[in-house]
C-alpha cells in the first residue's frame, strides 16, 4: 500500500510540474504576443479613470464657481436696486423741495435786489404832475429803467439754467457717493436700505443744500456783473429804436454772451459754489492731491466745481440759454415798437422764469433738451470714485 501511495503521490507531483510549466509557457507567450495590447489597454482604462477624476474635480469646481457668480450677481442686483431707489429718492427731493425752495429763494432776491417799482413810481408821478421831474430826470429814469429791466430779465434767464443744471449735477454726484456707500456698507451687512434717511450724514446735507449759495451769497456779484454786461450791449439803444423779438433774442444773447466772457474761464462759477482755499489745491481734477484734512462736503463741492468746469457743462449751459431765449422770444409776441414800449412787457416776463418749478414751463424744457440728458446719463456713469 505504501509503494502504491507513493507512486500516486508522484504521478500527481509530475502532473502538477507539468501543468505548472505548461500554463507558464502559455501566459509568457500569451503576453509576448499581446502585450502591447494589454499596455493599450491599461493606458486607455487608466488615463480613462484620471480624465474621470479630474472631471470631477473640475465639475466641483464650476459648480462652486457658479455658486459665487450667482452670490456675486444677487449682490450686484442687490446693489443697484438700492442705488436706483436712492438715487430716484435724492431726484424726488431735489425736484419737491430742493429746487423749488432755492427757485423760491432766488426770485425773492432777484425782486428785491433788482427791484422796478420805484423807478416805475417815480416815472408815474412825474407823467401826472409834469412839474416834479425835470426832461433830464426823465430820461435818466429811463435810461435806468431800461439797464435795470434787461438786466433783470439776462440774470433771470442765465439763474434758471444754472440752477435747475446745477441740482441735476447734485444729484449724480451724490447718487454716485451714494452707490459707494450702498457697496460698502453691503460688505459689512449693514444695508443703507435699511436707513431712515434719505440724503445720510451732515455733509451730504449741507451740500444740498449749498445750491441756495446763489441767492444768499452769490447774488450781489452776479447782478453787478450782469449790470456791466447789460450796460455795455444798450449803450447804442435807444428808447425810440424799434425793438421786435429778433432783436429782443438778439439782445439777450448778447448780454448773456458778453457777461460770460467778461472773465477769466468758469469765473461765474464763484457764484454758485463757495470758494475755498483746499478746492483750489486740486484745480486740476486729479484726487492724488486730495487733502488729508478735506470733508466729505468740501469733496463733494470739489467735484461739483469740476464738473461745471468742464467743456461738456458749458456747451450744455449754451444749449440751454438758447432754449430759454428761444421759448422767450416766442412768448414776447411783440411786433416793432420802440424800446420804451417793450420794456414793461420784458419786466412781466421775469416772473415766469421764477416761477415754482412744477409750474415753469422754462424748467420743463430743459428737463427735455437731449443734450442735457445725455450730459446728465454720462455723468452720472463716468463720475469717478471716492
Amino acid at each position: 500500500m505504501g509503494l502504491v501511495a507513493s507512486i500516486i503521490h508522484f504521478y500527481a507531483f509530475l502532473h502538477s510540474f507539468v501543468f505548472n510549466c505548461y500554463y507558464h509557457y502559455c501566459v509568457r507567450d500569451f503576453w509576448r504576443r499581446h502585450r502591447r495590447k494589454i499596455f493599450l489597454s491599461v493606458g486607455i482604462v487608466g488615463g480613462g479613470y484620471c480624465l474621470y477624476k479630474l472631471y470631477g474635480a473640475h465639475r466641483q469646481r464650476l459648480d462652486a464657481l457658479e455658486m459665487e457668480l450667482d452670490v456675486q450677481r444677487q449682490s450686484d442686483e442687490l446693489i443697484k436696486s438700492q442705488m436706483q431707489a436712492h438715487f430716484e429718492n435724492i431726484q424726488r427731493i431735489s425736484d419737491t423741495i430742493t429746487l423749488p425752495h432755492s427757485m423760491h429763494n432766488l426770485s425773492c432776491r432777484i425782486a428785491q435786489d433788482l427791484d422796478l417799482s420805484h423807478l416805475l413810481e417815480r416815472l408815474i408821478q412825474g407823467k401826472g404832475q409834469p412839474n416834479t421831474l425835470t426832461q433830464s430826470e426823465k430820461l435818466d429814469l429811463w435810461g435806468r429803467l431800461k439797464i435795470l429791466s434787461f438786466t433783470r430779465m439776462a440774470l433771470s434767464v442765465w439763474a434758471t439754467v444754472m440752477l435747475s443744471l446745477y441740482t441735476k449735477v447734485q444729484v449724480n454726484i451724490l447718487g454716485r457717493h451714494l452707490y459707494i456707500d450702498t457697496a460698502r456698507s453691503l460688505e459689512s451687512s449693514n444695508l443703507l436700505m435699511e436707513s431712515e434717511d434719505v440724503v445720510d450724514g451732515e455733509d451730504k446735507q449741507k451740500f444740498l443744500g449749498s445750491v441756495d449759495f446763489l441767492s444768499q451769497h452769490g447774488m450781489p456779484a452776479l447782478i453787478s456783473d450782469m449790470e456791466e454786461a447789460t450796460k455795455e450791449v444798450l449803450k447804442g439803444k435807444q428808447l425810440t429804436s424799434l425793438f421786435n423779438n429778433t432783436t429782443f433774442d438778439e439782445t439777450i444773447t448778447d448780454i448773456l454772451n458778453t457777461f460770460m466772457s467778461r472773465g477769466s474761464p468758469h469765473f461765474w462759477v464763484k457764484y454758485i459754489i463757495p470758494e475755498d482755499a483746499k478746492l483750489h489745491s486740486t484745480a486740476s481734477g486729479s484726487n492724488d492731491t486730495v487733502p488729508l484734512d478735506m470733508t466729505e462736503f468740501d469733496q463733494l463741492v470739489m467735484e461739483a466745481r469740476g464738473v461745471l468746469s468742464s467743456a461738456e457743462f458749458g456747451s450744455v449751459v449754451e444749449i440751454s440759454l438758447k432754449a430759454v431765449v428761444d421759448t422767450l422770444r416766442e412768448l414776447m409776441g411783440t411786433t416793432s415798437v420802440p424800446l420804451a414800449r417793450a420794456l414793461p412787457q420784458v419786466a412781466q416776463m421775469c416772473p415766469l422764469l421764477l416761477e415754482e418749478p412744477s409750474k415753469n414751463q422754462f424748467i420743463q424744457i430743459l428737463k427735455n433738451i437731449p443734450e442735457v440728458e445725455l450730459f446728465l446719463t454720462f455723468l452720472y456713469a463716468n463720475m469717478p470714485s471716492a
